[in-house]
């Protein structure tokens, strides 16, 4: 039969039986099933609440709490605007373009009646919803913009339709980004002056694509011309629920309705309590003016009154007060007081007079982790490694002997056996290792004396060059590395030295770790270069719990969100009484500190560089550092923001990094809460103010205040292989005379390449050494030390722009 002819069944046509469906199976099923598997009854159990078998009642039931739960939030945070008598709702108005007109597109809303200043603030009543409506009107500054967003519940943004953003506008936009902001509503304006009309739907499209680039889940830009949407941006206005600033929330806070200064009353502040509950224990920060104490808390002679009130009590008495100090009230002191010091312990009063008597009497080294080095029975230092016995060719001289090494003169006590030997001998070098390079597959480089790594086991006897000599080899050698320093960044913290300088003097205050993150660091070292005021600052030991327990601590009593109020300043300014006539229309804002808020301590403050910055921001270069409520001018420290190990120790950076987060550190006013921080810079004045041309450097958050985080600045020496013999290599230019080498010996050497080794001993009076590696190194590899020390971080003042 041919193949053609052979009948194949379809597989579609097989059957497949129904497996049987018995409700218990047999075992060997199950331990096909399992496949080895053990199971695990905890696996099988249903852990959390929401796991667990609920039955329709209990469904139902979680499912009507979880509505009124969040009933009960919308109600808390609409309270404060229910009714004719609730408070308004403060809305700022930023006009981003230069041709922007707030003014102008405020009067054009329909249903706002009223003269609108062109700076300052008016409250106007929406009699539609019941509702007031607070305007904040600004000019085109930086500080004005800013403090009106950081109080307001809604932000309007105006951009033109005949002008585009400038950099101005641009700046606005990413200091309230990054500050943190409310509902947003964005308004075109002038675009009624688009023609042909059929335009100016791409022109609103266009305006919606750049605005939704700083905040992305707007979906629609209103139109000013139009009676429709005008009508529905004050629906927006008067019904939408504010989504407020977490930090500022946190916080009882207020917008200033008026003020007024006199002899008897002082500085008197009305306005309407906003966030948590008011206390006048509790310090008040004004932004360009500083802390100030709470005389009382009164009721405001226009506040709301109760409908059962008697004419009695609301004409013969007083303001009513709401609340007053108590004995606990915080002070003004940002500085805990001076401790007298014991008469026995002998601090320097100077940074000068510390090294002398640290390094000339004591310590014979250089410090390494915890350990001191000292030397009770020699003054001198010493130069080479103990002496013990060895065999030595006969007539060698106590000076040729500290050059000969061990293991050549084994071989030459091997006898005149082996000369023939050594006639067909091979050098016998390590396998090469990829940190070697390509170098490392070359041939040896020829030298003064043969090879780089030595043409045989015998070593020669040294002889120190000429200073003049010595001098002009250091400087072209220097030269010549110059270019790859600049191309290959490998050691971005190498100094150098000059021959004259000591270098135990010069790097007197530098010790040496063997991990930066896990080798101990003795405090007690640093003690003589502490800033005067160091153990005055606040000391938190856990920042994390204090402030969580400060924070519910601010939710409790104090006079409520919503009461309209007149706040008695002790010792205000009476130049705050003018501040709303000024010509900018700033707005006065109150903020409650919470409990220490005041007090100096090292603050620890994330930084990442603008996308946008040109110029590099070099470590304790000054800023305008805006945290939270505060605006202060700080000449932060720069370091890593890695976690820090054991030993809380983390490396200083010189320069800020572009695209890389780091650590700003600085002495300001303690803060509880991750509030955002904004960097800016005036790079044409020394001392800046509020009119100023600023550039926003960078972002970031408030992170903690930790006195004991040590921020170690590292520098690196460089030696070049002057010879290399196997691990034995002679070092030459990382130090200057033999007292240099025996006070750095301890310290671990490392090359560019990923080799380690160690000092070996002294040679000479010049500053050259032998060191051993853990394997051989390239002859194009540098020889490196590292040193650290301790930097502190300088203080910082309120900005008074």
């Amino acid at each position: 039969m041919s193949a053609s002819a052979v009948h194949h069944h379809r597989s579609t046509t097989k059957q497949s039986h129904k497996s049987f469906k018995s409700r218990h199976s047999t075992k060997s099923s199950l331990k096909t099933k399992s496949k080895g598997k053990v199971d695990d009854l905890d696996t099988f159990t249903r852990k959390s609440p929401h796991q667990q078998m609920m039955s329709k009642m209990d469904r139902r039931n979680k499912n009507r709490q979880i509505a009124q739960n969040k009933h009960k939030d919308f109600i808390r945070e609409t309270k404060i605007f229910d009714g004719r008598k609730g408070a308004p709702r403060i809305v700022a108005v930023v006009p981003l373009c230069e041709d922007g007109d707030a003014q102008a597109a405020i009067g054009q809303l329909k249903e706002v009646e009223g003269d609108i200043p062109e700076v300052g603030a008016i409250t106007t009543s929406i009699e539609r919803f019941k509702q007031k409506i607070q305007w904040i009107v600004v000019k085109r500054d930086l500080f004005s913009v800013l403090d009106a967003c950081k109080v307001a519940d809604f932000v309007v943004l105006l951009l033109s339709a005949k002008q585009e953003v400038d950099e101005h506008g641009e700046l606005f936009l990413r200091g309230i980004e990054a500050q943190g902001i409310s509902n947003t509503i964005p308004v075109a304006q002038y675009l009624e002056t688009i023609e042909p009309a059929k335009r100016r739907p791409d022109v609103k499209k266009s305006l919606l694509s750049y605005i939704s680039h700083f905040f992305p889940t707007l979906n629609k830009i209103y139109a000013l011309e139009s009676e429709q949407e005008s009508s529905n941006i004050i629906r927006t206005l008067c019904t939408s629920t504010p989504k407020g600033i977490h930090w500022r929330d946190a916080r009882s806070y207020l917008l200033a309705d008026d003020v007024r200064w006199s002899e008897e009353e002082g500085l008197v502040i009305g306005g309407v309590v906003r966030g948590k509950g008011l206390k006048a224990d509790r310090l008040v920060h004004i932004p360009g003016y500083g802390d100030f104490q709470i005389e009382k808390i009164c009721e405001h002679p226009d506040s709301p009154k109760c409908a059962d009130a008697m004419a009695i009590d609301t004409e013969t008495s007083g303001p009513k007060v709401l609340d007053a100090p108590t004995a606990s009230q915080d002070d003004l002191a940002d500085l805990a007081p001076e401790e007298a010091h014991m008469s026995d312990i002998d601090i320097p009063d100077t940074i000068s007079e510390a090294p002398t008597s640290m390094t000339t009497t004591s310590r014979k080294g250089v410090l390494l982790d915890d350990h001191h080095y000292f030397d009770d029975e020699v003054d001198e230092p010493v130069t080479t490694a103990p002496s013990r016995p060895r065999k030595l060719p006969k007539g060698t001289s106590s000076y040729q002997a500290a050059w000969i090494l061990d293991d050549d003169i084994d071989s030459e006590d091997s006898g005149v056996e082996d000369n023939d030997e050594d006639m067909n001998m091979t050098f016998d070098y390590p396998p090469i290792r990829p940190e070697d390079g390509e170098e490392g597959f070359a041939p040896p480089a020829m030298t003064e004396i043969g090879t780089e790594f030595g043409d045989d086991a015998k070593s020669e006897m040294f002889l120190d060059p000429a200073p003049e000599q010595e001098l002009q080899q250091i400087a072209e050698f220097r030269k010549s590395r110059a270019t790859e320093l600049a191309e290959d960044r490998e050691f971005p913290d190498e100094i150098e030295l000059h021959p004259n300088v000591l270098a135990r003097e010069r790097l007197s205050r530098y010790r040496g770790l063997k991990s930066l993150r896990t080798s101990p660091w003795e405090a007690e070292e640093d003690r003589p270069f502490q800033p005067a005021d160091w153990d005055r600052l606040a000391k938190i030991t856990d920042y994390k719990s204090a402030k969580n327990k400060l924070t519910r601590e601010a939710l409790v009593g104090g006079v409520p969100a919503g009461t309209k109020v007149q706040i008695y300043i002790r010792n205000g300014p009476a130049e705050l009484a003018n501040s709303s006539s000024t010509p900018s229309g700033k707005p006065l804002t109150i903020f409650s500190l919470l409990r220490h808020e005041h007090k100096q301590a090292v603050v620890n403050l994330s930084i990442t560089p603008s996308s946008t910055l040109t110029t590099p921001i070099k470590s304790k270069d000054q800023l305008l550092i805006q945290v939270g409520p505060r605006r202060l001018l700080a000449s932060p420290l720069y370091s890593q923001s890695n976690a820090a190990g054991k030993n809380n120790v983390t490396k200083f950076e010189r320069f800020l990094i572009p695209g890389r987060t780091s650590i700003a550190t600085f002495v300001g006013p303690l803060l509880w809460g991750g509030a955002p921080a904004t960097y800016f810079q005036c790079p044409t004045e020394s001392s800046p103010s509020s009119s100023s041309v600023w550039s926003m450097v960078g972002t970031g958050s408030f992170l903690s205040a930790d006195q004991s985080r040590i921020i170690a600045k590292r520098i690196v020496l460089t030696g070049h292989p002057y010879k290399i013999h196997k691990k034995l290599v002679t070092v030459r230019y990382m130090f200057f005379n033999a007292e240099d080498v025996a006070w750095f010996k301890a310290l671990p050497l490392f090359t560019k390449r990923g080799r380690s080794g160690f000092i070996k001993e002294s040679l000479g009076t010049h500053g050259y050494f032998k060191a051993t590696f853990d394997g051989r190194i390239n002859p194009q590899d540098a020889v490196a030390i590292s040193l650290y020390k301790r930097v502190f971080p300088r203080g910082s003042v309120e900005f008074r722009g």
